[in-house]
Formats: structure tokens, C-alpha cells, sequence
């Protein structure tokens, strides 16, 4: 039986552990909890578990149900108790930890391995994407930045307000790095869709080919009743768009008592899309390759090899942080004349790290008055916001959940971050204020 032969019991799993899980809990329509662990008979018992004390669930859940079926993305004030301490502009960097892969899919003269390496390098990240915490979102022009990491430079910039949107672009002597995302969101009671509305473009150096990332959405389940969870189900497809060859690999949903949960199996593909490459893994461990023949068997005399690992990960950790993700946190992997709009000098964001859960709130709605009063200001001058460090593009490239405006890295931050290495001053980075607002070009 070929790989794909033991997909359908899991999704046949899946979609009765969905269908009778607990629906309509005792004065609470429109509830369903699955338990990833578990089957339906325990989904009750599952409900009244989780991170909440039941009145502030019940709270939440009274002021949330109202919008079941419609896009939260910027809808709704939530609470720091669902926060991490990071924003989603860090977040984007997280992609960066096992960036050598893609230094790997340049290096090799061969086009199918340079796709595994590649389709690689984007599945690392699921592992993080698993959190069950939220990110804080960018106050319109917050950056974030990572300098030198192995010879790689990150920037990141929120582009966009409404709708939310966050443009990144990465560089070493390899490849380079351009996405712009806008997410969007359908919030389904005790769940949520997360639909990644977005282009990302990866350029190898050596050879001038430009590869195309097309991810699954993410469910985020048991959102206010149940411990939290993430799956995201469905085919990711990575296309070389200079040979056409590609990458299709499935992400298996999750079924009773776990089963197919963090499995991934697919294929590399030449431009007449013939299996060339066999992949399988899981998200959360690590993936293999092997060679294929044209029905997708395994080629006699070959074997399943490793190329990708889970690096060790800090164990009890309070928000499920690898220790890259801990690194991106600190001020000690900060550059030199860190840029005022950092993530990392979110006061909100750094109260919470701090563990002070008042104050984070407190702060969070502060900074969120001051963006909708700088609204306010350039609307009445009839001034526009224009990002710093990438432009609009006139081009608008479609996605499966929505067409999507492309920004291009305009090159800037690389003029800034030559004169800051260069520069005498080494102010301490915490001491900086946050200050989002002071790039901002209000031109007419």
C-alpha cells in the first residue's frame, strides 16, 4: 500500500471526533470541545478544563459567542491571560531557526534535493506554530529585527492596520527571504480557522530560482472550554517557479486518541509532476526522505534518511518557547542602535515576560489608544501611513482564501543596519522607548 493508502482512516477519525464531540454544553449553544487526546466520551469531561476559572470563561464565552462565523482577526479586545509574550512580527522571524537548510537547498546540484531541503526548512516551524498562546499584534509601523544570526539579517514591519498586515524579508550569502502576510479569521464558537493569506518567496542565490510556499490553514481548538490545542490539517505546496518542480505534502489531521496527529507525508515532484522523492515525518519531530519510482513506491536498494531534527527544547518551559524563540525575546541578541518600533521594547509585551499581568494589560490598551489617536491625527491632516522599509507593490497575487496586496523590500534597512554596526553608540537597548510611531512618513 502506498504512503498515502493509511491517510483516509485518520481523516474518517477526525471527522466523527469532530461530528460527536460535545455540542451545546448545558447553557452554552454553539460550544464544541474535542479532546486530541481523548474520544468523544470524555469531550465533557474535557470542557471544564483548561486555563480559565469558570468566570471569566463564562465571561468571555458571554461576550465572544456573538461573533461566531465572522473574521476576529481586529474585531475584539482580548484579555493577556490568552498572550504570550512575543508579537506575531517575532513570530515571523521564528521561521529563521533552521535557515541552514535553505543554505543546504542552495548548495545542491540536485533539483529534487534542493526541494526536500527546502519544503524541509518550512515545516520546522510547525513545532512553534503549536503554542497554544497568542502573540500581541504589531501597532502599525512596530518592527522587529535580527542581525548576524549565522550571517542572516531579519526585518519585519507592520504594513497595515486594517486589515492587518506585516511584510518580512531575510538575506544572507545564500538566499533571500520576502513574505508579506494579512491574516484572516473565522471564529467558530470554542474554535478558530486561521487562514495564512499570504506570499512568501524564497530565492536561492547560487542558481537564481524562486520558490513559492503555500501553507495549510491552522484550527485552533477548545479556544474557552478545554485545554488549547493547534492542528493545522490540509497541504502545504512549495513550487519552484523557475523548473517547476514541487512539493505537496499533506499535514494529517488529528483523529481519536491522537491518531495521524503530527504526520506528514508527501512528494517531490518534477515539472511533468512525477514523484521523483518520497517525504514523511512529523511536524513536531523531524522528517526523512527516500527515493521513489513513478507509482511512489521506494526505489529498491534505498533508504529512509533524516533531514531535518527537532533541535532540544527547554523542558516545562511556561510558554512552550524553544530556546530560539527565547533568543528572540532577549535584549541580548538585540543590534546595536536597536530601532525604537522593536517588538522587544513593547512595554506590554515586557510586563507580561515579567510575569506582571496588571500591568501588561494596562499597557496593551494604552498602546492601543495611542494607534487609533494617530489614526485620528492623520485623518484629520488627510495624511497616509507609509512603511519604512517596504513598499506597495501594484501587485495583487491570489491565494486560496483571498486575493492579497504584495509589499517588496525597498532595501533601507540594510543602508541602517551598516551605519549602526559602524556606530559608536551602544545605548543600552532597554533604556530605548518604544516609540512605533517615529519612521512613520505622513505624506499626503
Amino acid at each position: 500500500m502506498s504512503m498515502f493508502g493509511a491517510i483516509a482512516p485518520s481523516i474518517s477519525n477526525w471527522v466523527a471526533a469532530v461530528t460527536k464531540s460535545v455540542n451545546g454544553l448545558v447553557g452554552y449553544e454553539g460550544v464544541e470541545v474535542i479532546n486530541p487526546e481523548g474520544s468523544n466520551e470524555d469531550a465533557a469531561e474535557e470542557a471544564n478544563k483548561g486555563r480559565w476559572n469558570q468566570e471569566d470563561r463564562d465571561g468571555y464565552w458571554k461576550m465572544m459567542h456573538k461573533y461566531i462565523g465572522s473574521d476576529v482577526t481586529s474585531m475584539v479586545t482580548l484579555p493577556v491571560i490568552i498572550f504570550e509574550p512575543m508579537t506575531m512580527l517575532q513570530k515571523m522571524a521564528e521561521l529563521m531557526e533552521y535557515s541552514h537548510l535553505l543554505d543546504m537547498a542552495d548548495q545542491t546540484e540536485d533539483p529534487y534535493m534542493r526541494m526536500v531541503y527546502a519544503s524541509s526548512w518550512a515545516i520546522s516551524v510547525y513545532y512553534a506554530f503549536q503554542r497554544t498562546w497568542k502573540p500581541f499584534n504589531p501597532i502599525l509601523g512596530e518592527t522587529y529585527e535580527m542581525a548576524n544570526y549565522n550571517g542572516l539579517n531579519f526585518i519585519s514591519e507592520q504594513v497595515s492596520h486594517h486589515p492587518p498586515m506585516s511584510a518580512g524579508h531575510a538575506e544572507n550569502e545564500h538566499f533571500t527571504y520576502d513574505c508579506t502576510s494579512k491574516l484572516k479569521t473565522k471564529f467558530l464558537g470554542n474554535s478558530i480557522d486561521v487562514y495564512p493569506v499570504g506570499r512568501t518567496r524564497v530565492t536561492l542565490k547560487r542558481d537564481g530560482v524562486v520558490l513559492d510556499l503555500v501553507p495549510p490553514l491552522t484550527k485552533v481548538h477548545n479556544l474557552i472550554f478545554g485545554r488549547t490545542w493547534v492542528d493545522s490539517p490540509g497541504e502545504m505546496i512549495m513550487t519552484n517557479l523557475t523548473t517547476g518542480d514541487k512539493v505537496v505534502l499533506y499535514f494529517q489531521p488529528c483523529g481519536w486518541f491522537g491518531s495521524g496527529r503530527y504526520e506528514v507525508d508527501g512528494y517531490v515532484y518534477n515539472a511533468s509532476e512525477e514523484p521523483k522523492i518520497l517525504m514523511t515525518g512529523k511536524w513536531n519531530e523531524s522528517m526523512s526522505y527516500q527515493q521513489c519510482d513513478g507509482e511512489g513506491e521506494p526505489l529498491p536498494g534505498t533508504e529512509l534518511k533524516e533531514v531535518w531534527k527537532l533541535a532540544d527544547v527547554p523542558k516545562d518551559d511556561k510558554y512552550q518557547y524553544t530556546h530560539f524563540a527565547h533568543k528572540i525575546n532577549s535584549f541580548d541578541t538585540a543590534p546595536k542602535k536597536l530601532l525604537p518600533s522593536d517588538s522587544r521594547l513593547r512595554p506590554d509585551r515586557y510586563a507580561l515576560e515579567m510575569g506582571d499581568m496588571s500591568k501588561s494589560g494596562n499597557e496593551k490598551s494604552s498602546l492601543e489608544e495611542r494607534q487609533r489617536a494617530e489614526k485620528r491625527t492623520r485623518e484629520e491632516k488627510g495624511h497616509s501611513f507609509t512603511p519604512k522599509w517596504f513598499d506597495i507593490t501594484e501587485e495583487v497575487t491570489p491565494t486560496p482564501w483571498g486575493d492579497l496586496e504584495v509589499y517588496q523590500f525597498n532595501g533601507k534597512y540594510l543602508e541602517h543596519r551598516e551605519a549602526a554596526d559602524k556606530s559608536e553608540d551602544n545605548t543600552d537597548p532597554k533604556s530605548i522607548p518604544f516609540n512605533p510611531w517615529q519612521f512613520q512618513d505622513m505624506s499626503t
